[in-house]
């Protein structure tokens, strides 16, 4: 195992010095998947993912992915038959340290290279949250990773160096039997980090573009899967190389009377809630932010404006949740124009349960109650 790891350092050292150190990025068109007139395929998300990864690889011979277990396909199969197409040079186990897997991307991204970096688990993503924050300054002499290292590295070096082509997927949320050690939804963590982006898709179609937009942007990204949706989530996904805009957000259905914000798996739970409120008269508007830094207020601002009205729902807890955030941005542009008070439907404050996962989640009954009387039936008593 260390003469396999020695000889993998001097083969990337001897690479690494005969390329540039300055790093290009695609120039490609961003376009939507629906404005694209390529034959689609019928997809769940780890196979979308899948492609994604497949399409970087091929397209870029300076892509590299790597992480536990990603040779042979990964705990949820997304890199199944990567290593087998692109050799163990470009695809390949790392040790199990998180630090070192975001420690190692980072300087791979330095160099000039996009690395595509996997933690199996966003529960196991803390050991390297160090690395992430430096990552958008610039030191060698910490050993920190995502927070101390990834997101500062531009910033320190007055942008004379970056690791912009690092992106950190890991799967995230509940999955129905994780418990404490596998179900929970760190994102508000990174969010509170500048320097970083963090991205976060609620379907195949959006997470192979989204995940092709974020491996070719010129910035370090946390890419958080919705592990839930993996084999759940299918439908028909363009099969040629496609691209998402990054920070901006999509009004997956028109409503008049309220706007729900949401990310990720949740928008499946916000999408049933919104067909029992129309059963009972209230239009909803329903929005994916996809990008959640930098996020599109823009568009959740014009949606309130129009509604009067707002609910915020995400399965992290909702103190502290990205949330809050929302709903701070929010009051503060849309005082005069709110006809109610923000309203937030979350997971609950305490650890990631197992046998109470059901209570825990912001389900579709949690979610429908705001609509149906706080947001809507009492402000029209008043």
């Amino acid at each position: 195992m260390a003469k396999s790891v020695k000889g993998l350092g001097r083969w990337m050292v001897s690479s690494f010095s005969t390329s540039s150190t300055k790093r290009g990025f695609s120039t490609s068109t961003i376009s939507s998947c629906e404005e694209r007139q390529s034959n689609g395929k019928s997809m769940n998300l780890f196979t979308a993912i899948n492609q994604a990864l497949f399409i970087a690889l091929e397209t870029d011979p300076r892509a590299y992915l790597f992480g536990e277990d990603v040779s042979f396909g990964g705990v949820f199969r997304c890199t199944t038959g990567l290593a087998d197409r692109f050799g163990d040079k470009r695809v390949f186990n790392t040790p199990l340290c998180e630090q070192g897997i975001v420690g190692f991307g980072i300087g791979l991204a330095a160099m000039g290279n996009r690395a595509i970096a996997e933690i199996q688990f966003a529960d196991y993503i803390f050991p390297a949250f160090d690395q992430a924050y430096f990552l958008s300054i610039f030191s060698f002499t910490h050993s920190c990773t995502i927070v101390n290292e990834a997101a500062k590295f531009r910033y320190r070096s007055g942008n004379q160096f970056n690791c912009g082509g690092l992106t950190i997927r890991t799967p995230y949320g509940a999955v129905g039997h994780g418990g404490h050690y596998h179900s929970q939804s760190p994102e508000a963590f990174f969010c509170h980090v500048p320097g970083l982006k963090v991205v976060i898709p609620r379907s195949p179609k959006q997470a192979k573009g989204l995940l092709l937009a974020s491996i070719r942007d010129p910035n370090p990204i946390v890419f958080f899967e919705p592990k839930w949706l993996y084999r759940l989530a299918v439908e028909e996904v363009p099969e040629d190389d496609y691209m998402l805009p990054l920070s901006q957000a999509e009004v997956i259905r028109q409503g008049s009377d309220i706007t729900l914000v949401g990310w990720g798996a949740q928008l499946a739970i916000m999408e049933q809630a919104c067909a029992d409120a129309e059963k009972e008269g209230i239009s909803c508007e329903l929005i994916d932010l996809r990008t959640l830094i930098p996020w599109d207020k823009e568009t959740v601002e014009a949606s309130v404006r129009k509604t009067g009205r707002l609910l915020v729902s995400h399965e992290a807890p909702v103190t502290g949740g990205f949330g809050a955030e929302i709903s701070a941005s929010i009051t503060e542009r849309c005082f005069l124009r709110l006809e109610a008070p923000v309203a937030r439907t979350c997971g609950l404050d305490t650890p990631f349960p197992l046998v109470f996962e059901p209570f825990f989640m912001p389900n579709k009954n949690k979610t429908t109650t705001p609509i149906d009387c706080r947001s809507w039936m009492q402000s029209e008593q008043l």
